[in-house]
């Protein structure tokens, strides 16, 4: 498989918390959202919405409760000081206590909406990755060929998670934001009303300030994440490519280009950074003003007698907590684009149309031989654009088949059409007689094996790697598949053996090891048709000969498709295919072709004077 190195969109990242990024159709995400995944958890949200509110409720009372033992406390000392009889104790005790009481209620309930919307969101999560992995085995090849491999894995992973984050967090932190304003509002308005208009006076000046400063700053952060974006891609060039560069003598040209990244970087970071660093000193400043506006005018209302000193000090309490609810109010907005913005791009991979297949087989695959024809066929991949011209070709069962032609003639692309990864635009191919749209794909897709030049292996056991096409192999079953691909001995050098793990990037054996590991996978799958693409372009002579051998093992009574590069690995093959430009130009045995004299032999001709070089 061959690993894309097209970098991922950046999409968020360390001090890019002001660019917000938006969705494009947020209502309609949206609704989608809730009725795709989170209608199914009605009941737990309805449980998260009525303890958010409690909490709420009971933290938000606290503040008042204290001003009353403040008053008690300050009436107390009055009376002391006029001979009376005091402070009362034990009527302060009682208002402790029911303070204790309500916080630790207000806590039990936080932890219950915590608890829940946890479940929730990772239940969500759960059922999303779900719906992902079953979608990827559902979509057809030529959707990954317009998106690479990092944009489906931020997908899978990065939004997925940002979704189930933010999820958590701002379904409480709205209702309780909410909860806590409304309440704080109301609980200020029992207090003094004149005090509160007062107090509100205050916000729309804040409001403006902030607005100011955040217009100002949000293109700085834009061309911050931008900028990052650069940097970091030029650290994964020039680290992917290290050998490269010190080979060309290239580190001062990358550290310059760096350099130039780094210091645009840092221009907008610093101003992005700075700009929304003024919005705390500022509406700490705005906010100093507001007490000072309350604590005298509350102070004179006081001397009037309209208002007591505990409430004075209730008020000051709420109107410090009014702007943090507020501030939550306009995080959570910004955490809701990401959310749905995240959602958006799960959406339209879930929406992507999938491959069109019948449920069920109308064809006994097990009676199949392997006689393979192409008829009129034509593809491509954009319909605007023919790449295969009117292929025809008979294909005898247990025939090898050799598929040759230089760069972009076409011959992987039969392939891929043989094993219905892309559907034919006309003509047709027929197995034993049936069009390939006749089978279910995965039932003609067990009719196939395959060998490719970029080896795949999994993190796991050597065993498990060979058992991948057949998991029901018994053990011997193992063995000898291993030993008909010549790779037996060398497991057995192994300090574990067939029981040995293999990295996820297989990088404790050699590529040969590798090729022939996976050669013994095909050959205890036991397919019908071989697939051998490459199979042996990247290995020394050497390893060649021994892959060569165990090709030869393998393709015994079946029938085989060989793409080859190096014509002299197919001398004979009983059929060769010579194609260019789409079409089969010419075809025959090897030295049939070279008696032509024609495009086959200036193909080996060429290759022959190569080696003479």
């Amino acid at each position: 498989m061959e690993n894309n190195k097209k970098r991922p969109p950046m999409r968020g990242g360390p001090g890019a918390r002001g660019a917000v990024e938006k969705a494009k159709d947020f209502k309609g995400t949206a609704k989608k959202l809730l009725k795709n995944y989170l209608s199914k958890y009605k009941l737990q949200l309805i449980i998260v919405i009525i303890f958010a509110i409690g909490s709420t409720i009971f933290t938000i009372i606290g503040p008042k409760i204290i001003g009353n033992a403040t008053t008690e406390i300050f009436n107390g000392l009055v009376s002391k000081v006029s001979g009376g009889d005091g402070i009362n104790f034990s009527k302060i005790l009682s208002i402790i206590i029911t303070l204790l009481i309500l916080y630790a209620i207000s806590a039990i309930f936080s932890f219950i909406q915590g608890f829940t919307m946890t479940s929730v969101s990772q239940k969500l999560t759960y059922n999303i990755r779900n719906d992902l992995a079953k979608k990827i085995n559902k979509l057809p090849m030529n959707y990954f060929d317009k998106k690479t491999n990092g944009e489906v894995l931020s997908i899978v992973t990065n939004d997925v998670d940002t979704l189930s984050f933010n999820l958590n967090q701002s379904i409480t932190q709205i209702i309780t934001s909410i909860c806590t304003v409304l309440g704080i509002l109301i609980m200020m308005f029992s207090i003094s009303i004149p005090m509160t208009i007062v107090s509100l006076i205050i916000l729309p000046l804040a409001g403006i300030i902030v607005g100011t400063i955040v217009s100002r700053s949000q293109k700085y952060f834009k061309k911050q994440q931008e900028f990052l974006g650069h940097v970091n891609g030029q650290v994964e060039e020039v680290y992917g490519g290290h050998l490269i560069v010190k080979a060309f003598n290239s580190e001062e040209s990358a550290i310059k280009d760096f350099e130039k990244a780094n210091n645009e970087l840092y221009r907008s970071a610093w101003k992005s950074q700075f700009l929304s660093g003024l919005m705390f000193p500022i509406m700490n400043f705005i906010s100093n003003i507001g007490y000072v506006a309350v604590a005298i005018f509350g102070g004179y209302l006081a001397v009037k007698g309209k208002i007591t000193v505990g409430n004075i000090q209730s008020f000051i309490q709420y109107n410090k907590q009014f702007t943090q609810p507020i501030n939550q109010i306009a995080q959570v907005s910004s955490m809701l684009q990401s959310m749905i913005a995240a959602a958006e791009r799960v959406f339209e991979f879930l929406e992507q149309e999938e491959e069109i297949d019948i449920e069920q087989d109308k064809i006994d695959a097990s009676k199949l031989k392997g006689n393979i024809t192409f008829n009129n066929v034509q593809f491509g991949y954009n319909k605007d654009k023919i790449i295969i011209n009117n292929f025809n070709a008979n294909v005898k069962e247990g025939q090898k088949i050799a598929i040759v032609g230089p760069t972009g003639a076409g011959k992987t692309t039969m392939v891929k059409l043989l094993m219905r990864f892309y559907d034919v635009n006309s003509g047709a191919i027929l197995v034993d007689g049936h069009n390939v749209k006749e089978f279910n794909r995965g039932t003609l897709r067990k009719m196939f094996g395959m060998v490719l030049q970029d080896t795949w292996l999994f993190n796991g056991t050597v065993k498990d790697n060979i058992k991948y096409g057949n998991e029901n192999a018994t053990d011997s079953e193992v063995v000898e598949a291993a030993k008909a691909a010549h790779v037996h001995h060398f497991i057995k050098t192994l300090s574990n053996g067939y029981n040995a793990i293999l990295n996820e990037d297989s990088s404790n054996i050699s590529a040969g090891q590798k090729q022939l590991l996976t050669i013994a996978r095909v050959i205890l799958a036991n397919p019908k048709i071989l697939i051998l693409d490459e199979a042996t372009s990247s290995i020394d002579t050497r390893t060649e000969q021994l892959i060569q051998s165990a090709m030869d093992n393998l393709m015994k009574g079946r029938t085989s498709f060989i793409i080859a590069h190096r014509l002299s690995t197919i001398k004979n093959a009983d059929l060769i295919l010579v194609m260019n430009h789409g079409d089969i130009v010419e075809q025959g045995t090897h030295d049939e072709l070279l008696k032509k004299e024609g495009f086959y032999a200036q193909l080996y001709n060429s290759q022959f004077e190569e080696v003479e070089e």
